[in-house]
């Protein structure tokens, strides 16, 4: 099979769309900000826009944030919409009547849960990020050191700064090779990997607290409600990292994080480390993501989204006692 290449495919267009999913994180941002600097800054001829919601302050600093739009409120029939690091049409977001209506589509996604639903599909599950794949579907002379800091940033972001099972020296050859691009790579990733303002720091530490293990410690979960967001004054991106540091607990093999997105409804993000399979986990719920982080949406207390979720975890651990 030829190779797919972003040039190639958008030559006959005259306008373009890309999107994101909802609550885009920096894989996200990261992929789409890329894709959209290529295109704006090579090929001037075309239009082209960027639907995403609001970027978070720390990733401001990537080139043209100030022109992506939150609202798609145009009639407007794009000869080409782009939608990246998205597993499904559900999530789309606010630009997903311009998809649905565009008279070409194209999925660039990593998730191994994406079912191929758009026009054409360049989905790569073994790959760490979307822009790790994005990277492979550009001219690499072409990539600007604007782009290069916008696709650094979404691999930083989806592989837990290079640390996660999905890197590969492949991996490695491509955050280098953005690199010799001349981005302040250390900056990228204390600013908006590392660094955390003092509330974030807060429900960081009372979520840390607060957290219960179980299952002889492979398990460990702890969960933020609406009365914490109030009390607090926070919104769902301050809780990145929780998950994350919640995994790392010595012995923790699962870690489970939730948080209330309203009554009786959370957000629930999975994390684990080699023996369960959490996109299997979140596939039973409606949701999806990677082998080893996955995330879905459950109805209930906390308690019965604990006691659903650690269910199904725990038929994989006893299966993997089976195994030995």
């Amino acid at each position: 099979m030829e190779k797919f290449s972003v040039n190639e495919y958008i030559k006959d267009f005259d306008t373009i769309g890309i999107a994101g999913h909802v609550r885009p994180d920096g894989d996200c941002v990261g992929v789409t900000m890329g894709l959209y600097i290529y295109i704006k800054e090579n090929f001037p001829d075309k239009k082209v826009d960027v639907y995403l919601e609001k970027v978070r302050d720390s990733f401001e600093f990537i080139k043209y944030t100030d022109e992506v739009k939150t609202e798609a409120t145009e009639n407007i029939i794009y000869d080409c919409f782009i939608i990246e690091d998205v597993s499904s049409i559900e999530r789309v977001g606010v630009a997903g009547g311009y998809f649905e209506s565009a008279k070409h589509t194209l999925c660039i996604d990593h998730h191994m849960s994406n079912n191929s639903f758009a026009e054409t599909n360049i989905i790569k599950p073994e790959v760490s990020s979307a822009c790790e794949v994005l990277f492979g579907l550009l001219d690499e002379s072409m990539i600007t050191k604007e782009v290069a800091e916008a696709l650094y940033l979404g691999m930083v972001h989806d592989t837990g700064v290079f640390k996660y099972g999905s890197v590969t020296s492949n991996t490695m050859n491509i955050a280098g090779r953005l690199m010799d691009k001349g981005i302040d790579f250390t900056r990228i990733i204390d600013e908006t990997f590392f660094e955390k303002t003092y509330v974030q720091n807060q429900i960081m530490g009372r979520a840390l607290l607060e957290s219960v293990v179980f299952y002889d410690g492979k398990c460990i979960f702890s969960a933020v409600r609406r009365s914490e967001f109030d009390f607090y004054n926070i919104t769902p991106a301050d809780l990145d990292g929780i998950v994350e540091q919640l995994r790392i607990t010595k012995g923790v093999e699962c870690a489970i994080f939730m948080y209330e997105t309203e009554e009786m409804e959370f957000k629930v993000s999975l994390r684990s480390k080699n023996e369960v399979d959490v996109n299997q986990v979140a596939a039973f719920f409606g949701g999806g993501g990677h082998v080893r982080a996955a995330g879905c949406v459950v109805k209930g207390t906390v308690y019965d989204v604990v006691n659903n979720i650690s269910e199904k975890i725990a038929l994989q651990l006893e299966a993997g006692k089976e195994d030995l």
